[in-house]
Parts: structure tokens; C-alpha cells; sequence
């Protein structure tokens, strides 16, 4: 109702949108969709246009919209009423389904096999009360080093970690900013590696960032 969206980030927010979109904008991505988010094409011109001026808070109601290649009027009624593609949390904010709730995964490209798999990830007030890491969602890929590491964050809990490409033992971590929903890259100076991260955070509720940071391997 207050237009901030929900918790992990399925709906997002409307907050300032007009800063971030123009109203064309915003109407084409109800007629054609993005990402998660279905195309709303069977809703009339007129609904559409509506929407826009209620999300932009336009009262006046003068923003000209015009449809591009739309074969509906919005005559048609659906059914049933899509609610958006929602997670499943407890009242605590812990998925309702048995952990882990996030994984880490290597997979043998030659025999199809899975080698191994961890948890990614863990909630630190369960981990506190002894229960083992249980991963959670994460947005991010794996940088895999020539000396067997990988590197990766994209967890909630903003930590970025390495494991041992071989047995998937975690070997390293650290805190960060903000959580890295990004891959990791590395680059070399004066023969020293880094890794760096981009901590961008701001999914799944978590608190938005605006830093990278790097890690120089050879200290």
C-alpha cells in the first residue's frame, strides 16, 4: 500500500519512480513486460494510461500514450488475477521450505555429474543458535582462479567467500558493504592478483551500496 514493494524484492518499489522512468516508459513495460514481470497487453488503452497517471502521480492526467502494435482492446476477462511470482516466507522472513536455501553447485561438464554441492550463504541469528549454514538466495556468479579457487559473494548476508574448487570446502570469507549481486573479476599490477567486487546490494530487501572492493591474493 505504501508503494516501498515487498521484503525480497518480487514487486518492486514505486518510490520516486517518476526520477527513474518517463511515463512512455513505464507504459511499455506494462504492454511488453520485463524480466519477471508479465506483459499486461490484454489491459485496455484507457486502464493503461489510467495506471500510469496513478504510479507517476500525475493527477492531471494529460500524459499521451499511444499503443504500438497492439493487437487487444482489452475486452477480454481473465479468470483469475496474477499476484506476481512470490516467495514463501515464515513470520520470521525464513523460507517455509527445508534449507538449503541457496547452494553452491559444481557439476562435471564431461559426465554431466554433480561433483559437490554447499550451502551459499547462512542467516546469522540461526547459525548463532548452532544450526549449520543454511544458504540463502542469491544473484551473483563464481570466479574460477588457475590455482583451484572460487570466488564468489551474491549471497544476502554480504560476504563474499572462496572454496576449493576441488572439494568445495569453504577456505576464506569476508565481510563486505553491501551484498555482491555481481560477479567477481580479477586483474593483475605490478604481478600482484585482485579480486574485485561490485556491492551494489539492494535486492531481497538488503541495504543498497555503492563500492567495490578488492582483494590482493598475494598478502
Amino acid at each position: 500500500d505504501d508503494g516501498r514493494g515487498t521484503h525480497d524484492g518480487s514487486y518492486p518499489s514505486l518510490v520516486n519512480i517518476d526520477k527513474k522512468y518517463t511515463a512512455d516508459a513505464v507504459h511499455q513495460i506494462l504492454e511488453k513486460g520485463r524480466g519477471m514481470m508479465p506483459s499486461f497487453s490484454q489491459v485496455s488503452l484507457d486502464e493503461r494510461k489510467a495506471i500510469v497517471d496513478f504510479v507517476m502521480n500525475n493527477a492531471s492526467g494529460n500524459v499521451e500514450l499511444k499503443s504500438k502494435n497492439s493487437t487487444r482492446n482489452g475486452g477480454d476477462k481473465s479468470p483469475y488475477q496474477h499476484t506476481g511470482y512470490n516467495r514463501w516466507y515464515d513470520r520470521n522472513g525464513y523460507p517455509v521450505s527445508t534449507p538449503p536455501w541457496g547452494t553452491l553447485t559444481a557439476i562435471d561438464l564431461n559426465s554431466g555429474q554433480e561433483k559437490w554441492q554447499v550451502p551459499l550463504g547462512e542467516y546469522e541469528a540461526l547459525t548463532k543458535k548452532g544450526i549449520p549454514p543454511t544458504g540463502t538466495d542469491n544473484y551473483g556468479g563464481p570466479l574460477v582462479t588457475s590455482s583451484g579457487l572460487i570466488f564468489i559473494a551474491a549471497s544476502r548476508d554480504e560476504k563474499i567467500r572462496a572454496f576449493d574448487k576441488t572439494t568445495g570446502k569453504i577456505l576464506w570469507q569476508a565481510n563486505l558493504p553491501a551484498a555482491g549481486y555481481a560477479s567477481p573479476s580479477s586483474y593483475s599490477i605490478k604481478g600482484k592478483q585482485y579480486i574485485v567486487i561490485a556491492c551494489g546490494g539492494g535486492k531481497l530487501k538488503t541495504k543498497p551500496g555503492d563500492k567495490y572492493v578488492a582483494f590482493c591474493l598475494n598478502d
